[in-house]
């Protein structure tokens, strides 16, 4: 990066706030198929839940947003909060709150919800826009300077497979396992505005290039780009939104703190004017695909190296990369915990297979499970 460093604020990594959305689908609690019902289910939140709700592009989904929190303890305390409220308001109408991160059995009902955005959308994309619902955790980091956030985003190429081989949580597709940990991710390749961030040069460079692409009919607007890494549309951060909405509350509170501690490492790298490395496209469209295909139950894409290698040692070497972060965060302790509980039940895609092994291949024990770890996991 040959930018002066005066153009790039000089925030330091203890003001980095972080906000996360999740994604849950509602299910039939006998069947497991995918319900159109978030409609009931937020007009049965309370009105302070619902104001932390929004409305999806199924009308299976429900989204739930943390405020803005400084730690993560505050965050899951939200995490938790939003989840139950969430969960109960699903039972409410008969439907079932569950995070995962593909539709995992079947969804009939695929329309849009009645939104002039949703309908340009699926007239523009067609099929594509009607595939079986998806859903995502996007994790928000404070990064008020905009030029600084599109260089983080540039330094975080070589680590969002990682993130995504973590955070994998959808391996079933139509009641069978897919083979792949994140059925999610290769459902989002068939859209032209999702995939790996590409390297952009400045801010400037970044809008100059989004609105080419508005101009191609590729994007409908600014907010349409889904990039894994982005400065946000809507706030001053940059959004990691590489991961599938993960099985329980301290899965997504370890996905957040390695997030925000990977972003306040990189921001410091841009300060000090540390070049980002420049990878080809289609080995970062690899390393994603061996992410959402292997999880961390085999090798990743070490983008560094350009070679393969075992998933876990990806993960080390992530956590030695942020640990100077964490520690100023007052995350480290709390982190390397969660990862050792990670290594020792793996990761949401992982877990659900352990429930089918045990179960002889019992789809509905696995969505059993993961109702309950939904809320009190």
């Amino acid at each position: 990066m040959n930018r002066p460093r005066a153009t790039i604020a000089e925030t330091t990594s203890a003001l980095m706030t972080l906000g996360v959305e999740e994604e849950f689908l509602l299910l039939h609690p006998v069947t497991g198929e995918s319900l159109p019902a978030a409609d009931r289910v937020r007009a049965a939140l309370s009105t302070a839940a619902r104001e932390q709700s929004r409305q999806e592009f199924r009308h299976s989904m429900v989204e739930m947003v943390t405020p803005v929190c400084a730690d993560l303890g505050e965050l899951r305390a939200h995490l938790v909060e939003l989840r139950r409220r969430a969960a109960d308001a699903a039972r409410a109408v008969e439907a079932r709150l569950v995070a995962v991160g593909a539709t995992p059995v079947h969804e009939r009902h695929r329309s849009v919800p009645d939104e002039p955005r949703y309908h340009a959308m699926s007239r523009r994309f067609g099929p594509v826009a009607h595939d079986p619902a998806v859903c995502g955790c996007h994790v928000h980091v404070g990064v008020p300077d905009r030029e600084l956030a599109v260089q983080v985003c540039n330094h975080l190429r070589p680590w969002l497979p990682v993130v995504q081989a973590i955070t994998a949580n959808s391996p079933l597709h139509d009641g069978h396992d897919t083979g792949h940990a994140s059925w999610r991710s290769m459902q989002l390749e068939r859209w032209p505005s999702i995939g790996p961030t590409p390297h952009f040069e400045s801010a400037a460079d970044y809008d100059a290039t989004v609105e080419e692409l508005i101009n191609a009919g590729i994007l409908l607007d600014a907010a349409m780009v889904y990039w894994y890494a982005r400065p946000s549309a809507a706030y001053p951060t940059v959004e990691v939104r590489v991961g599938d909405v993960c099985p329980t509350v301290d899965d997504t509170v370890l996905v957040a703190g390695l997030v925000r501690a990977l972003v306040a490492t990189l921001a410091d790298d841009v300060r000090a004017g540390a070049p980002a490395r420049r990878i080809r496209d289609c080995l970062v469209s690899a390393a994603h695909w061996r992410a959402a295909h292997d999880g961390l139950a085999g090798d990743l894409i070490d983008l560094r190296s350009g070679r393969a290698r075992p998933a876990w040692d990806l993960v080390d070497e992530l956590l030695a990369t942020v640990t100077p972060a964490l520690d100023r965060q007052g995350d480290l302790d709390h982190v390397r915990e969660q990862l050792s509980r990670l290594r020792r039940h793996g990761n949401g895609a992982q877990r659900q297979r352990d429930v089918l092994a045990r179960t002889d291949g019992d789809v509905r024990a696995v969505l059993d499970y993961l109702a309950a770890q939904t809320v009190d996991g």
